[in-house]
């Protein structure tokens, strides 16, 4: 079947939304917000989406293909985390990693409860939106099952959103000093020039991994597919796949702009319901984490604080840009949520199956 180019028309409306997006992450970065292009971009483009002319949006659709390929390479992004330091960690964290196998579950299902019996949201909606990790694999895998999408990308953004902001606010506040994004640190990856060699090794990594994920049929392929290729390469040495900060940046700035445009109908009413039910999943989810934190410090003697922040439902890179802030090991925290990840879209399509979620459930 051969793919169906964009039209023109298409083509256009993308490229204003993107520059558009482009402006709200120059604006966050500015401000020093945490991952500035993607929810910079994200706010700017849902801002006009909400309330801007609709005409222009008429019959469009963000390009699925487009978006498809930067999902790839943040799937890369994620997997060169997982590094021979990584795995050389892993015998002395036998506890603390194994705690995540109750995080998860225990996470998920409180959040559910608080978006079903609370929110008064259907069950794929309620179950999707209560992931404790995997964004993208929440939104992939809850349209599939018939989840309101609207709904589900604006819960699991808040989610990001408030864990990436409150947190290293706080930190500061307790720390005396910035953190995160704040502190002026930037993605992880080379800062400068990359070859051509090495930027068509990425994206054709990225790629092969795409087809690897569906032909095996892993959950939300297009990301999992390249991270376990990713993470391949770089345990082995094979090859250098470490993004520079420009490509990360623009996978952000694209990956925004197509969730920014799914504020597209989406009332007042709807996103204050959403941002507090979202406040309640999130305090949920840092107590429950805060309690596992205090448990293996007193097994372990690791830094209760170093546990925390690697079990803050949060993004991998911003919680690693907490970590080095504070000089606790971002191996350590980059490897808890990687595996936080891992285990969130393992224990999605399990669950799901398990609670046989479907479409007319809704």
């Amino acid at each position: 079947m051969t793919p169906t180019l964009p039209s023109p028309r298409t083509v256009l409306t993308t490229a204003v939304m993107l520059v558009i997006g482009a402006l709200g992450g120059a604006l966050a970065m500015w401000l020093s917000l945490p991952m500035p292009w993607m929810l910079g971009a994200l706010t700017t483009t849902g801002i006009v989406a909400r309330f801007g002319p609709q005409k222009p949006f008429e019959g469009y659709g963000f390009p699925m293909g487009f978006r498809t390929l930067f999902v790839s390479l943040i799937g890369v992004m994620i997997g060169t985390q997982v590094t021979p330091d990584l795995i050389a960690l892993a015998p002395d964290l036998t506890l603390t990693l194994g705690a995540l196998f109750l995080f998860v579950p225990l996470a998920h299902m409180g959040n559910m409860l608080i978006f079903r019996q609370i929110g008064g949201y259907d069950r794929p909606t309620a179950f999707f939106s209560g992931t404790p990790g995997g964004l993208m694999e929440s939104i992939f895998m809850g349209e599939a099952a018939g989840a309101d999408i609207r709904v589900l990308t604006i819960q699991q953004f808040l989610r990001i959103i408030l864990v990436i902001t409150v947190l290293p606010l706080g930190l500061t506040v307790w720390t005396g000093h910035a953190v995160g994004s704040a502190a002026g640190l930037s993605g992880s990856g080379p800062q400068g020039h990359v070859s051509l060699a090495t930027l068509a090794v990425i994206v054709v990594t990225g790629l092969a991994g795409l087809q690897l994920g569906r032909l095996i049929r892993l959950p939300a392929a297009q990301l999992t597919g390249p991270l376990l290729l990713a993470a391949a390469a770089t345990v082995t040495g094979i090859f250098d796949l470490h993004l520079p900060y420009w490509l990360i940046a623009l996978s952000q700035l694209v990956i925004g702009t197509s969730l920014g445009l799914r504020f597209q109908g989406i009332d007042g009413k709807l996103l204050r319901r959403s941002l507090w039910l979202s406040g309640l999943s999130v305090g949920y989810m840092m107590a429950v984490g805060a309690g596992f934190a205090a448990l293996l410090h007193a097994a372990t003697g690791l830094p209760w604080l170093h546990i925390f922040i690697a079990f803050a439902p949060g993004g991998v890179a911003e919680m690693s840009l907490v970590a080095l802030s504070l000089a606790a090991n971002p191996a350590l925290v980059s490897l808890h949520h990687v595996t936080r990840i891992l285990i969130t879209v393992v224990e999605m399509p399990l669950a799901a199956r398990l609670m046989k979620l479907r479409p007319e459930d809704r």
